[in-house]
């Protein structure tokens, strides 16, 4: 049987790459994307692999606000999600000290994760980099003495760098939540789904926002996210991008019924279950 292709983030070793086995088991065969947006292009194309794994927030750092935008124009759709424990270590080559870094590189999340660690460090400049495990990478190949890396456990061991000290993320409960995503002719039908993203925009109707959010509330639905983004080239109209948690599917759809009314060119990008969290 074929190893199953998934498109990730980052290089092997990154949280993309642990998320991905979490999900669908360690026998899978790992496609690297170096942006988000690349990573998208080679999940359209069903010649590369038979899926992809997205980040889309962190509950340090926030929303990841391209992908949003990435996810509303790409024609896939979401169908699961995984909330990931992420553990941030600093690490350097091996004999390396605290005293003795000049730099630390990692991902500007990374970095933004762990910013109250260094505060003690104020001669340590902090360097964004495109990925936590290709920082931990670098490193390695390019030997480089005085500069460390944020990265999680897997790195440090994939790239045989020494860990200086373990779990510097401000918060220790710290989670990142991907997406699972498919291609629309491949997505099996899961009749048994109790979560949504969708997008929208509102209607001209004063109070349309009110009301939709009143139609979830009565309909018992827990809206678990909201996150406006812009419309291109139309001043201060947003979309709104909402996860929905409910029952079962007849009451999502019940709530689509009566908010149809007072909404634009709505879209729902994925119906799946809700996420486990992975530490």
């Amino acid at each position: 049987m074929e190893k199953r292709k998934i498109v990730i983030q980052g290089v092997e070793g990154c949280f993309h790459h642990l998320a991905a086995n979490a999900y669908y088991g360690e026998d899978v065969e790992i496609i690297p994307a170096g942006n988000f947006a690349t990573l998208v292009e080679l999940i359209q194309d069903e010649s590369v692999c038979d899926g992809g794994i997205m980040a889309i927030e962190n509950s340090i750092a926030g929303s990841i606000l391209q992908n949003y935008g990435l996810l509303q124009d790409s024609g896939l759709v979401i169908e699961g999600e995984i909330f990931l424990r992420i553990k941030q270590n600093l690490m350097a080559l091996p004999g390396q000290k605290i005293e003795d870094l000049k730099e630390v590189h990692s991902h500007p999340m990374a970095i933004h994760q762990c910013r109250a660690f260094f505060h003690d460090y104020p001669d340590i400049k902090l360097v964004e980099m495109e990925d936590t495990a290709l920082s931990a990478k670098n490193v390695r190949d390019n030997q480089l003495m005085g500069v460390g890396a944020i990265a999680g456990d897997y790195p440090a061991e994939l790239y045989g760098l020494e860990i200086i000290a373990e779990e510097i993320e401000s918060i220790k409960d710290n989670q990142t939540r991907f997406f699972l995503l498919k291609r629309q002719k491949d997505v099996v039908p899961n009749g048994g789904y109790n979560k949504a993203s969708l997008y929208f925009s509102t209607s001209h109707k004063p109070g349309s926002l009110s009301y939709i959010l009143d139609c979830f509330a009565k309909e018992n639905i827990n809206l678990s996210k909201i996150q406006s983004l812009p419309i291109p080239g139309i001043n201060w109209q947003y979309f709104f991008h909402v996860d929905l948690e409910f029952q079962g599917p007849r009451q999502f759809r019940d709530a689509l019924d009566k908010i149809s009314a007072y909404t634009k060119g709505m879209q729902v990008l994925g119906t799946y279950n809700k996420g486990l969290v992975i530490t």
